[in-house]
């Protein structure tokens, strides 16, 4: 069988959409695009999202794809100065075709990772129906373009738990298959998934009938990594992946995939090497610390646990229910014995300032060649279509 593997396309978890500036304008009344997210024009010539009063520009580390290392720069840039398939979804084809990207799920861009432009909006009703009019562009505009080629991926009201299982389940019926969520919801003053109350039981609920993956991508927190206030960009960046390991440490120890058994959880642009570590080391924490923590002693500000620490297995949880993604992890891919060949997908981040594009099939496929083609398979697409039940186009012919 080995044979009829192709091994030169990739489907890409984690890509990003600059929004066409007449998005919200073709999908909502007249009378609202004043108010709606719309781009307008300086006295030099830069272009800007307006919203809510803000004044938005695209950051050009966003929209890097065609230049050179030398010419990236975070100043504002013109959609006029960007690459085409940065926003249009005919010529991200032919830049997909050119990468060896055979399908791709793309995150949001002036709506940051996970809708936080709506869930801080002044009037949250409106925001809601701006929210509504992106998934259906989304769904209809974007992934309908060329089917078989797309992952819809939506945002939810995050303000709003009961109404974002509806939006889910509305989402669903279109044929979404995966949701934005953050990666730690504290820092944006909501209550966390470990909340007493249960803030989020109707998101989780939803995403557990509809077989819905919250995928959550680093950096939709919005916060920025800091190891100190003075600390170096470049250091920042480095060390900030890892942040990713404490969004999973908190979905294993939460007791939700206990509660909610179908559900399945992405961790977008959070690189991979660092999950042997972590596993191994909350395996030494729970051999440790449970019998005590079993028996409701509170230390300091110990929250406690909804876990039932009797019957607890780390890796059982985490082959069931995490997936790693990465862009280039070496190291990581390295570790496949540990981490898993059935956990791990690749990503290409098109069009931001990490991405391997125009290289990316080359890339990848540098980093596994040492395994076995079934394996290889599998992190160059096979594990995506299982996690977003995706079926894609056939390859092009080129």
């Amino acid at each position: 069988m080995t044979h009829e593997l192709n091994l030169d396309w990739l489907i890409s978890v984690d890509d990003h959409v600059l929004e066409p500036p007449r998005l919200w304008l073709d999908r909502l009344p007249a009378k609202d695009h004043d108010r709606a997210p719309h781009m307008e024009i300086d006295d030099t010539g830069m272009d800007f999202w307006v919203y809510d009063g803000k004044k938005l520009p695209s950051s050009g580390l966003s929209a890097v794809v065609g230049k050179s290392k030398e010419e990236f720069s975070p100043e504002p840039l013109a959609y006029s100065e960007m690459r085409p398939g940065c926003y249009d979804a005919a010529a991200r084809v032919e830049d997909m075709n050119q990468a060896g990207v055979l399908a791709s799920l793309s995150f949001p861009s002036v709506t940051r990772f996970c809708g936080q432009l709506f869930y801080e909006a002044a009037d949250r009703e409106f925001g809601f129906a701006c929210l509504q009019a992106y998934n259906d562009w989304m769904i209809e505009e974007w992934c309908g373009a060329a089917p078989g080629r797309y992952i819809p991926l939506v945002l939810i009201p995050l303000w709003d738990p009961k109404l974002a299982a509806k939006e889910m389940e509305r989402c669903a019926a279109k044929g979404a298959t995966t949701f934005a969520f953050s990666e730690n919801t504290e820092p944006l003053g909501l209550p966390t998934i470990h909340d007493r109350n249960r803030y989020w039981d109707p998101v989780f609920a939803a995403a557990n009938e509809l077989q819905m993956v919250a995928s959550m991508h680093v950096g939709s927190s919005s916060q920025l990594p800091q190891i100190t206030k003075d600390a170096p960009f470049m250091a920042n960046l480095t060390w900030g992946a890892t942040r990713t390991s404490g969004t999973m440490l908190a979905w294993l120890f939460s007791g939700l995939f206990q509660r909610f058994p179908n559900l399945k959880i992405a961790l977008s642009e959070g690189n991979i090497g660092w999950m042997p570590y972590f596993l191994e080391r909350a395996e030494q924490v729970y051999d440790k610390q449970r019998y005590w923590v079993q028996r409701g002693v509170t230390f300091a500000e110990h929250a406690g646990t909804d876990v039932d620490l009797t019957d607890f297995n780390i890796r059982e949880l985490f082959r069931d229910h995490v997936y790693g993604c990465f862009i280039e992890d070496q190291h990581g891919i390295d570790s496949i014995d540990v981490i898993g060949e059935d956990n791990i997908m690749c990503e290409t981040d098109y069009p931001h300032s990490d991405s391997t594009w125009p290289d990316s099939i080359a890339v990848v496929k540098r980093q596994i060649k040492a395994l076995t083609p079934e394996q290889q398979y599998k992190i160059l697409r096979g594990n995506a279509e299982k996690l977003y039940r995706f079926t894609p186009a056939e390859p092009p012919v080129l």
